[in-house]
């Protein structure tokens, strides 16, 4: 994957894969999958300056979060789909 640095406060997201079968066991056909709301940070930018004052982030990298559905920017980092958005569309970080 090709390396890239988030500005701001920015993280880059992989996004873990969509669901391929249901909790009963049916498999899901592409067109029916839902877009994942899951996934790894996988760089994080600096921080942002609010009011002249640093504010650093609260996410690093190797964390798993959970984002909105319409969050981000999706791009392609060489074979790999990405996502770009703000630590403000992370809604939560989850602790295994």
């Amino acid at each position: 994957m090709a390396n890239i640095k988030p500005l701001g406060d920015r993280v880059v997201v992989k996004p873990m894969p969509a669901e391929e079968k249901t909790a009963s066991g049916l498999f899901i056909p592409d067109s029916a999958k839902e877009k994942p709301q899951r996934g790894t940070i996988l760089a994080v930018g600096p921080g942002k300056v609010e009011n002249g004052t640093k504010v650093d982030m609260t996410v690093k990298k190797g964390d798993t979060v959970l984002y909105g559905k319409y969050s981000g920017t999706e791009i392609t980092l060489g074979e790999d789909d990405v996502l770009i958005m703000r630590e403000s569309d992370i809604l939560g970080i989850v602790k295994d």
